[in-house]
């Protein structure tokens, strides 16, 4: 079997399909991935073919800007703020994916793929898989979860009119052939009433690094909490730069930092926050406080007592999957809506403010809360009951050779 495999957006999008194309390869099909050139690395050794094909991700959010001042077909502007499900429409379809379109349609003409395999918000595949009449399905996804369908079709029209496509009226169009998810039946994240997903468990994450002896060594004496906001923090510090849209309403990756930092300095816990290589000069950290670039975080995990989190969708599965709970700084795109369902599960809590206070507060009665705790675990058990990654992959193979 032959296929394409789509994605564009931060480092956490890659990672979202990567455990399917590792899947793919190891079962002797011919996979090539046609990333954002910043995520070709995440493909690396996977021995998939990597195209660089899909335009640059911070250069496709400019179109943010012109949309929300000249609307498009379900939004009229009024003036104000666009509200985040616009916002999200906007960077899901707009302009961009006809631009990528036309760069990936010659790959995928060689290539005659069986079966394109998309990241949930990445819709040049789906146009390209449409054009060749060939399956397109959706990997497990965070911003997919959040796309309106019926506004994202209307937008995903002037798409396939600029491309020579025919339009369609199901609202459901991007999903033809269903989707993948990776979490246990009653638990979805899917905000929208979205087909019944096929479900597996996606192996750990791979890591050939072990923990920093710094780590490793910490004494048991206490609860070990783990601070990462994602790999994306970077990205968002460009996107608020550039005036990108997504990324405006976020507090400054910085202020969070530091907030975390001084927050998780009072509490009695050994704390670990990465920072994802962003400077934190002047910070008066806390003997507890280990403030690192990065590290393994689904090996750390296994050891931790509460997960500080920007609740991106890798994150929170990685948290479930590991049995520990959530203390939710929700930054941008799903993230909010991650933590609110995360919440309403009892998975967790959301901080209220970005404050030092406002953690120390939210650490405290976390670790204290047993009943958190018997959640997540409930749910843990039943995300490792749900099917291996190889059934997905023969899913996939069906699809192909309906």
């Amino acid at each position: 079997m032959r296929v394409l495999s789509t994605v564009t957006g931060s480092v956490g999008h890659a990672h979202e399909i990567l455990p399917m194309v590792r899947a793919l390869v190891a079962a002797g099909h011919h996979v090539v991935v046609a990333p954002s050139p910043h995520l070709a690395p995440v493909f690396a050794g996977t021995g998939a073919e990597v195209v660089d094909a899909m335009p640059d991700f911070l250069a496709s959010t400019e179109h943010l800007r012109t949309l929300r001042t000249t609307g498009f077909p379900g939004y009229e502007p009024d003036g104000g703020p666009a509200d985040p499900r616009i916002e999200l429409i906007a960077f899901a379809a707009g302009p961009q994916v006809t631009t990528a379109y036309e760069a990936l349609l010659p790959i995928a003409e060689e290539l005659r793929p069986d079966l394109v395999y998309r990241e949930g918000s990445e819709l040049a595949g789906c146009l390209i898989a449409e054009k060749l009449g060939i399956p397109h399905i959706t990997g497990p996804t965070g911003v997919g979860n959040v796309l309106d369908p019926a506004g994202l079709n209307l937008l995903l029209n002037e798409r396939r009119k600029d491309v020579g496509l025919p339009e369609k009226d199901d609202a459901w169009s991007m999903y033809p052939n269903g989707w993948l998810d990776s979490l246990p039946v009653g638990f979805s994240f899917a905000q929208y009433d979205m087909p019944e997903p096929v479900r597996y468990l996606p192996p750990m994450p791979m890591t050939d690094d072990p923990l920093p002896a710094e780590l490793a060594e910490l004494a048991a004496d206490r609860p070990l909490v783990l601070a990462s906001m994602g790999t994306a923090l970077p990205t968002v510090a460009g996107m608020r730069l550039s005036d990108a849209g997504l990324a405006q309403a976020m507090a400054d990756p910085v202020d969070t930092l530091r907030a975390l930092v001084a927050g998780l300095s009072t509490v009695d816990c050994h704390a670990v926050v990465t920072t994802g290589g962003i400077a934190l000069d002047g910070v008066d950290a806390g003997p507890n406080v280990h403030i690192v670039d990065r590290v393994p975080q689904p090996l750390l995990l296994q050891s931790c007592d509460l997960f500080v989190t920007h609740c991106g969708f890798n994150s929170l599965r990685e948290s479930l999957r590991t049995g520990v709970p959530m203390m939710m700084m929700p930054q941008f795109g799903d993230q909010p809506h991650n933590a609110d369902r995360a919440a309403e599960l009892g998975l967790g809590a959301r901080v209220p403010v970005v404050s030092a206070e406002a953690v120390a507060a939210t650490c405290r009665q976390l670790l204290a809360d047993d009943k958190v705790r018997t959640s997540v675990r409930t749910v843990q058990r039943l995300l490792l009951g749900l099917p291996p990654i190889q059934a997905a992959v023969r899913h996939l193979e069906s699809l192909a050779t309906a």
